[in-house]
């Protein structure tokens, strides 16, 4: 009786501390499996634009923050269509407003990610972690500033995944808020100003849609796709300055390794 007690304690302890990230796989799998998160395409977007614009026109206040709530969610489930939510921020609220709500958004939606992660599976990970992880997460915290910032302002690795480790390491909370919010600016604001301009793009792509389609005749559905893809909107400028911001805020990493090294 007493060990039927025993684990019947331990797997509640368990649940108490598993339960937001039980909520974010739950709700998750929902949006997956209702197929809700085939609605984050820019051909969605650009199909539904004028209806979008009359509803934000009559709600200007309800549907910018209904916008902040729908991005952080998709954030905080690590769902794609960041960059989608982000274009249409520009493109719906100007690249102003869109660009600082898709800033506010992906904070808010990173740092649940990562306060989930350090309340419900840091200790597990850490419990079972060999010394090479721990010295690993003792100098990353040392410089974690800048090492966040780079990977914020360089996506070299997933958003979700960069939303995750910190929480892992052990990063302080306030350095992991602000540097989400300051490395994430440029890019945002890259795709919001791009989504500001997009109507010209969208009107481009249906004419040209329109034009393979008379061309092809029957059939022509299959040889003429209507895609919009926003990594086209990532140009090779815009990559190297990321990279070259990015690059910028690992200096003070460098200025203090060659200090360290013996003369």
């Amino acid at each position: 009786m007493d060990t039927v007690q025993h684990m019947a304690r331990g797997a509640g302890n368990w649940l108490k501390r598993l339960w937001p990230l039980l909520l974010l796989l739950g709700v998750g799998g929902l949006v997956i499996a209702m197929g809700w998160h085939r609605y984050l395409t820019l051909e969605h977007l650009a199909n539904n634009r004028e209806s979008l614009r009359d509803l934000i026109a009559g709600h200007y206040l309800l549907a910018l923050a209904a916008f902040v709530a729908i991005y952080a969610v998709t954030v905080s489930l690590s769902l794609p269509g960041g960059a989608v939510l982000t274009i249409a921020g520009g493109f719906l609220f100007g690249w102003l407003a869109g660009g600082i709500a898709s800033v506010i958004a992906a904070t808010v939606g990173a740092t649940v990610v990562y306060l989930v992660a350090k309340t419900t599976l840091r200790d597990f990970v850490v419990a079972r972690a060999g010394p090479r992880l721990k010295r690993f997460a003792d100098g990353f915290r040392e410089d974690a500033f800048s090492y966040l910032l780079f990977l914020r302002l360089v996506p070299v690795f997933p958003f979700w995944l960069v939303n995750l480790a910190p929480g892992l390491l052990g990063v302080a909370f306030g350095t992991y808020v602000l540097t989400t919010a300051l490395g994430i600016i440029p890019g945002t604001f890259a795709f919001s100003l791009a989504g500001n301009g997009l109507d010209s793009v969208v009107e481009a792509q249906q004419a040209a849609h329109q034009s393979c389609l008379a061309k092809a005749g029957e059939g022509g559905q299959e040889l003429c796709p209507y895609g919009l893809d926003p990594g086209a909107l990532l140009t090779p400028e815009l990559i190297a300055g990321l990279v070259a911001l990015g690059l910028a805020s690992l200096i003070p990493v460098a200025v203090k390794w060659f200090r360290r090294r013996p003369a």
